[in-house]
């Protein structure tokens, strides 16, 4: 029988994991958007930019995937039905609507914007060990960053993207 120490050691762990487990799910759910965007984008800087993200967001599910492991955790493999879900929507829009760079970027936009609360909740809410949360803090300060760039990539006109 497990001491109460035990188990609220336990629970711990499993928070921890489940929070990593979500985040590593958003992740790859992050890296396939922003695969579609790359090749629907039509502006070559545009393309460039969606391409460093997509290398990005791998890295952060490596990252997320080691951390996993570390806990002895057996990582998930792919994103949600929702990102899938979304994925076909994004090629539906980009692909019947004019200013299609102006749509992604305006996705891309709302992607991070979700990305950095469902980090924030998590860093927020939950007991972190300070190993782990250092990696989701530096995380969320590249998503922040990635987050001003679209920003201010969507207030370009129409072709100039």
């Amino acid at each position: 029988m497990k001491t109460t120490r035990e188990s609220a050691k336990e629970r711990s762990h499993d928070q921890v994991v489940h929070c990593l487990q979500v985040l590593l799910e958003k992740n790859y759910d992050a890296a396939k958007d922003y695969k579609i965007a790359v090749e629907r984008a039509e502006n070559n800087d545009l393309k460039q930019f969606l391409k460093k993200q997509v290398v990005r967001r791998d890295h952060y599910t490596t990252e997320l995937d080691k951390l996993i492991h570390s806990l002895n955790a057996k990582p998930k493999e792919k994103g949600s039905l929702t990102g899938s879900l979304h994925r076909t929507w994004l090629n539906l829009k980009s692909s019947i609507g004019k200013d299609t760079d102006q749509t992604l970027l305006k996705e891309c936009l709302q992607g991070e914007k979700q990305s950095i609360e469902e980090y924030e909740d998590k860093l927020s809410k939950h007991k972190i060990p300070p190993h782990i949360k250092e990696v989701l803090q530096r995380q969320l300060k590249e998503m922040r960053s990635t987050y001003e760039n679209v920003k201010s990539m969507e207030d370009i006109p129409t072709g100039q993207v």
